[in-house]
């Protein structure tokens, strides 16, 4: 036998016994009755939820265990991942509910743990997917949300994951026809779609600003080197469009593009069929004018003094004066005739902006509205895009303890009802679950800097820890944050990059009340098992009420995250 056929026959040899004794191991692991998480092949009637990133050391950690048998008493551990050794051991307490088809959910607590490294937890065989312990875990997700925002944005802006786009915006303005075509150009696509509103773009370019005003140096970072901190380079492109959308003296524009957007199919930005056709829409209210000029009446401190810009500044500051003279004879609340993210109130809002421009101008009847305002907005035990109070309250607690109050009876009412929650949730499910539980844990973080006190701490863990995985379909919320994490969200843009979508935060789960009034032609299913009858989670690119991205949860999320930062 010569040395080719013998080195021919040898690899045979080889191959073929290599394969005997994998087919040999493969039959004995399916011999041994284990049972896995929802990553397996075997079912499981035992699953572990953990927050997917991971803890602080400091932090409080718990998961919850969600099983159709009771655990109570049994015993779970916490293993190191790289030794495979035990690192911490618990008992399971008695249940303290059900959830679904899942008749038992016990919260377990690790808290007494503080090594840094790679883990899972494992109990009666089920073992949760992997987590981290570190104090520096936080820092990645800061990073990633903020290229969200680049992701949306519009117009000439440098955008990311997309080309220049909609450079007519907009030709006619509905409601002021006359003015003809206005500059109003720039800022974000609000969510998947392409339409841009006031609304969203101050708050979102307010909570930018505010993450930065809260921690000025803990937020200095400038990742490009361009010698600008990377929130406030990013707020400056919402400071811009709202420059632009004060298109003349006491007007603004509230929105561009109409529902025409979403019916036209899904194309990247720079191929919209609509681009020379987004109308802009004229419009004011009391709730406007408090966001607008809370918004850049901010921005007119922080150029003043992180900059040094003062053109820049008294820009900012004469269109907030500008319009904030306008509260008095303005309607309570704009009256948009699309009919999106119409506020039902006014008061929080205009609360805040009175509250900025007292800070910007030291005129101490600004002060004194914002105190009257925030009193008579009242606490509203909830949080989203329009529903602000607590923040007016928060930066208004400063200077008045009965406004401090306001605020500590929403983290009351939320605590008490984590307390009985088997995933610790702090209030209902709605359209935007993750944003109101973020938005329950900025509050908390709120209070701790007014106070000192770290008894709303553990509310803030728990809704954080929902968002990133300690839910009942064990995700994280947030695209490639934690071991497994939303995929296919309802965005045009991650459509046509194979579901990438950097530091998108999904609007989450939803009650099935809201969900069955709309038609929507789902095609995932995948944490079905899951879901409830009374609330659901779809990842499914259709889904908009439950997979949508927007830039108002992902603006709230930076700030809570940042809080988290090392």
């Amino acid at each position: 036998m010569n040395l080719k056929r013998f080195l021919i026959f040898t690899a045979m040899f080889l191959s073929t016994l290599l394969l005997a004794c994998a087919n040999k191991a493969e039959e004995q692991i399916k011999l041994i009755p284990i049972a896995t998480d929802d990553r397996g092949d075997q079912a499981s009637d035992i699953f572990i939820r953990v927050n997917l990133l991971g803890f602080r050391k400091s932090d409080q950690k718990t998961a919850t265990i969600l099983t159709k048998r009771d655990m109570g008493q049994k015993k779970f551990v916490v293993k190191d991942v790289k030794s495979g050794s035990v690192v911490f051991s618990g008992t399971v307490p008695p249940s303290i509910g059900g959830w679904g088809n899942f008749n038992f959910c016990h919260i377990i607590d690790f808290s007494g743990f503080n090594n840094e490294g790679s883990f899972v937890i494992e109990c009666e065989g089920a073992r949760s997917l992997v987590f981290r312990v570190g104090d520096a875990v936080y820092n990645s997700i800061v990073d990633s949300l903020l290229l969200f925002f680049k992701v949306q944005r519009c117009g000439p802006t440098n955008p990311f994951l997309h080309k220049i786009c909609h450079l007519y915006d907009s030709p006619t303005v509905v409601g002021d026809e006359s003015v003809g075509q206005v500059d109003v150009t720039g800022g974000w696509h609000d969510a998947g779609d392409y339409t841009k509103f006031l609304n969203t773009t101050a708050f979102s370019t307010y909570m930018l600003l505010l993450t930065y005003d809260f921690d000025p140096k803990r937020m200095e970072f400038d990742r490009n080197k361009d010698g600008a901190p990377d929130l406030l380079e990013e707020a400056r492109v919402g400071l811009d469009l709202l420059l632009r959308m004060n298109y003349k003296p006491n007007k603004l524009i509230i929105q561009v593009q109409d529902r025409r957007d979403q019916t036209v199919g899904w194309r990247m930005p720079e191929d919209d069929t609509l681009k020379f056709n987004r109308p802009a829409y004229a419009g004011m209210g009391k709730n406007l004018i408090g966001i607008y000029c809370a918004t850049l009446a901010m921005g007119s401190r922080i150029w003043r003094d992180r900059f040094k810009d003062t053109e820049f500044a008294n820009k900012l500051l004469a269109a907030a004066n500008n319009i904030f003279t306008l509260r008095k004879t303005a309607p309570d609340l704009d009256k948009n005739p699309v009919g999106l993210y119409q506020d039902s109130k006014y008061e929080g809002k205009l609360a805040l902006g009175a509250l900025e421009m007292y800070l910007a101008t030291k005129n101490n009847s600004y002060l004194d509205e914002a105190i009257d305002l925030a009193k008579k907005a009242d606490s509203d035990y909830w949080w989203s895009w329009g529903d602000i109070n607590a923040l007016a309250h928060y930066r208004v607690a400063k200077y008045s303890n009965d406004v401090r109050q306001l605020l500590e009876n929403n983290l009351i009412s939320f605590n008490e009802n984590r307390r009985s929650k088997p995933f610790g949730e702090a209030t209902a499910y709605s359209w935007g679950t993750t944003h109101t539980f973020l938005g329950v844990a900025m509050q908390a973080i709120f209070f701790k800097d007014l106070t000192k006190s770290n008894i709303y701490d553990s509310l803030a863990f728990n809704q954080r820890d929902f968002v990133l995985g300690k839910n009942p379909w064990g995700v994280s919320f947030v695209y490639n944050i934690g071991s497994k994490s939303t995929r296919y969200f309802h965005s045009q843009v991650a459509y046509f990059r194979n579901g990438y979508l950097p530091g998108a935060v999904a609007a989450g789960p939803a009650p099935a009340e809201i969900l069955k009034d709309y038609n929507i032609p789902r095609t995932n299913f995948m944490y079905d098992q899951f879901n409830s009858p009374e609330v659901k989670y779809y990842d499914d690119r259709q889904d908009y009420i439950t997979n949508e991205p927007t830039i108002v949860s992902n603006a709230t999320a930076i700030f809570v995250f940042s809080h988290f930062y090392k």
